[in-house]
């Protein structure tokens, strides 16, 4: 693991106290899923509280969150219109996770591919850091169950992001984030309108224009073993033309001595 804290000290800058912790979780027919991670969550940070964010999902997921938040007074739900995208339901979970006074979000997927054992892991790093990404790429991180193309995809996708914005991160797309609220406070959220792993790219991109000290954390991502995946066509092909056009547009904005984004 980076030593966020020896970073820290490095760059001279001080870290308060990380405050309440809140797990978003989004879900869109997960009903197989959810309560199984809301458990492993529970048990794995006790003191955390837990918002699941639901798109109306048409499988009974919002009512089985409903029978959880009834039983458990850490647990919350949000339910949404309709399916608006990843990007859309963490925004709305930033919003409500801020006005309810939470001092660090987290960004975790609902089907288990994100090991809530390791959210301790991320929590200690943030305390010298603003932002702690659960990174696959980096030395110790690991991909379970994936065929050699989901690896490749991924892993290019990093790599093609990294490159194109001039990055110093190896897991750009990845969604087990842990963020400091201010720093989300920071990153202009009222203009992000990207959606999917083209979200995940434009926070990371943001958090490095903005400055902020990043670390990453290596972890174990586990392919998920019930419900299908939201990962689709239009969502590579929106993540290859945002990027293409964020890293021209940082390219021009730094020939005039712009910030990047």
């Amino acid at each position: 693991m980076n030593d966020g804290a020896r970073d820290s000290e490095a760059q001279g800058k001080r870290y308060g106290p990380l405050g309440r912790s809140l797990v978003i979780i989004p879900t869109y027919n997960e009903a197989e899923n959810v309560k199984k991670i809301v458990s492993r969550v529970r048990a794995a940070v006790p003191a955390a509280d837990i918002l699941i964010a639901d798109d109306n999902s048409p499988d009974g997921t919002g009512k089985i969150a409903d029978e959880i938040v009834a039983a458990d007074s850490q647990v919350q739900v949000l339910h949404r219109k309709g399916k608006e995208g990843l990007g859309a339901a963490y925004l709305a979970g930033f919003a409500w996770g801020m006005e309810n006074g939470y001092g660090v979000l987290i960004e975790m997927d609902a089907d288990g591919s994100h090991q809530p054992e390791e959210l301790p892991r991320l929590l200690t790093a943030l305390k010298g850091a603003d932002l702690v990404l659960g990174s696959r790429w980096v030395p110790g991180g690991r991909v379970v169950n994936w065929p050699k193309y989901r690896k490749f995809i991924s892993r290019g996708g990093s790599t093609y992001s990294r490159l194109l914005l001039g990055l110093p991160i190896r897991d750009v797309t990845g969604g087990f984030r842990a963020f400091r609220t201010e720093t989300l406070q920071g990153l202009g959220l009222d203009e992000v309108t990207s959606q999917g792993y083209c979200f995940q790219v434009d926070l990371a991109r943001r958090a490095v224009a903005a400055g902020y000290h990043v670390v990453e954390v290596p972890i174990t991502f586990v392919e998920r073993e019930l419900g299908d995946s939201k990962m689709n066509r239009e969502i590579a092909v929106e993540a290859l033309w945002r990027v293409a056009g964020w890293g021209v547009r940082a390219r021009a904005n730094g020939l005039r001595g712009r910030k990047p984004l």
